[in-house]
């Protein structure tokens, strides 16, 4: 009978920790509501597109073929 005690402390213990982490979520969202009402950003700007440079873009570092001999081993 010892043993129908422990359940409901698992239970507790896995209510606190579900309150917890939901707690760590209302925070984490507050924080990010304040750095975009915080940063900077231009009237009409999209923010997934900021700072991209239109037109051809530099090869990628892995694509760039350094010696000649690569070239006849393909």
């Amino acid at each position: 009978m010892a043993n129908r005690s422990r359940p409901s402390q698992q239970k507790r213990h896995k209510e606190r920790a579900r309150q917890e982490k939901q707690k760590m979520k209302f925070e984490r969202r507050q924080e990010a509501k304040v750095n975009r009402a915080n940063s900077p950003r231009l009237p009409g700007e999209d923010p997934d597109i900021a700072g991209i440079i239109p037109g051809p873009q530099p090869p990628r570092e892995d694509m760039l073929i350094d010696d000649v001999d690569e070239i006849d081993e393909v």
